[in-house]
Parts: C-alpha cells; sequence; structure tokens
C-alpha cells in the first residue's frame, strides 16, 4: 500500500514537471521562470499568460516574445529586460522599473503603465531610456516619465497619456513627460494628450489626428508633416515649435486659443 502510494506521488511529480506554465497555476518564482525562459526558442514564444509576477526581479531577462497577456506584474524589476516581440495585451504594469527595457514590436494593447521607474536619476539620460519601437499601444494608459524613449512607429491611438486624477500615484508627477522622446510616424490619433510635456519631441510625419492636446507643451517640438486634422490644440503651448508641412491645421480645434502660435515655425 505504502509503496503504491509513493509511485503514485512520484508519477504526480513527473506530470507536474511536464505541464504547461498555465497548468501550475498563477505564480512563478524567479528561478523558475528564467529557467524557462534559458530553455525557450524565440520561435515558440512561451505562454505565460495572467500570471502573478508582482514586485519579482526580472532584470536582465529576455523574454523572447513570450506571452504575458493580462498578467500582473505592478512593481516588478523590467530593468535592462529585452520584452520585445512580447505580447503584453492587458497586462498591468503600473509601478514597474523599466530602465533600458526593450519593448520594440510588442504587443501592449490596453495595458495600464503608470508610474513606472524609467530612470535612475532626475537627468533622464538617454542610455536608460526605455524602448518602445513600433509597439502596439492602442487604448493603453500611460503616466510618468518617457522623456527620450523612443516611440517611432509605435501605435498609441486611442491612448490615455492625460492625468487620470485617481490612479493614486500622482503626488510628484503631474503630467506625462515625453521631452526629446521620439515619436516620428508614431500614430497617434485619438490619444488623450492633455497637459503632456512634449517639448523637443520628434513628431515628423505622426498621425495627430482627433488627438487631445489641450495644455500640451510642444515647445521646440518637431511636427514636419505630421497630421493635425481635428487635433484639439487649444491652450497647447507652440512656442518654437516646427509645423512645416503640416497637414489639417485648418481643420485643428482651438489654435486661435494655443499659446505662442505666433512663435510657431510654419
Amino acid at each position: 500500500m505504502h509503496e503504491r502510494k509513493r509511485r503514485l506521488t512520484a508519477l504526480a511529480l513527473v506530470a507536474a514537471a511536464v505541464l504547461p506554465v498555465d497548468a501550475l497555476g498563477a505564480d512563478l518564482s524567479v528561478r523558475e521562470l528564467t529557467t524557462r525562459l534559458y530553455h525557450a526558442e524565440r520561435s515558440q514564444p512561451l505562454q505565460l499568460r495572467s500570471l502573478d509576477l508582482r514586485e519579482l526581479d526580472l532584470s536582465g531577462l529576455d523574454f523572447k516574445a513570450a506571452t504575458l497577456a493580462a498578467s500582473n506584474l505592478f512593481g516588478a524589476d523590467l530593468t535592462r529586460a529585452d520584452l520585445s516581440m512580447a505580447d503584453l495585451q492587458g497586462a498591468r504594469l503600473d509601478r514597474v522599473i523599466i530602465i533600458g527595457a526593450r519593448f520594440d514590436g510588442a504587443n501592449l494593447a490596453g495595458t495600464s503603465f503608470l508610474r513606472p521607474s524609467s530612470f535612475s536619476t532626475l537627468a533622464a539620460p538617454a542610455s536608460e531610456a526605455p524602448s518602445f519601437v513600433g509597439a502596439n499601444l492602442r487604448r493603453a494608459l500611460l503616466f510618468g516619465r518617457f522623456s527620450r524613449s523612443n516611440f517611432s512607429g509605435a501605435d498609441l491611438s486611442g491612448a490615455m497619456l492625460a492625468p487620470l486624477n485617481r490612479t493614486g500615484f500622482i503626488e510628484h508627477i503631474w503630467r506625462t513627460e515625453l521631452t526629446g522622446a521620439d515619436l516620428s510616424k508614431a500614430v497617434l490619433s485619438g490619444a488623450d494628450l492633455s497637459y503632456t510635456l512634449l517639448a523637443f519631441a520628434n513628431l515628423r510625419g505622426a498621425n495627430l489626428r482627433g488627438a487631445v492636446l489641450r495644455k500640451a507643451d510642444l515647445s521646440r517640438a518637431d511636427l514636419t508633416g505630421a497630421d493635425l486634422t481635428g487635433a484639439d490644440l487649444a491652450e497647447a503651448d507652440l512656442d518654437g515649435a516646427i509645423l512645416t508641412g503640416a497637414r489639417g491645421l485648418n481643420t485643428a480645434l482651438g489654435l486661435d486659443r494655443a499659446r505662442n502660435i505666433d512663435k510657431a515655425i510654419r
């Protein structure tokens, strides 16, 4: 009887070892996750859907395009992690540390990206800025410091970057910062960029159709060839903004109430 129970226990342990991640429950230790990622192939990404990875140290890991959709990564350390091409749709990324992290080509649609720690100092050095080249950030919530980050070709249509006033995390950062960020050819149609700091940002060829830019700081931003059809520019600061070749300016809302419009370069 005891021998039979011992064999059944052994068989159960073997079966558990070969079950897919989803069958093991919501939680993984850093060691387990690291081991699985080490043996994974980018051509066959791991399925890590709906996991609880809160506050884990995942710094430096190559996720090899893993699926992390609907996972909770609140407070996780993703410093220098490679999440390019990863599926993070609907994931919670509030308060994560993303110094030097890569999200190029990742699916971040509908994610909550509130108050991430993007830099180790207030200086926001370019070498530490996270990268989102070509990422899908449709309808995502972003609030925090993304200065000097690369969002070129990213899709932020319908995204919310304005202060939400109900996150509980806006005591010290009162607006999203994209100073000097690269948003060239990014899709920002219908995005809410109210109050966003976009000074010196590269918005060349960006799609800003119907975007809300109320009280946004666009001073010295380069909007060459950008599409501003139906965009709301009421009280936006256009001091030194480059509007050469910008389309749809005649349909932009609140342009007569934009600040320093006379100092914009057309």
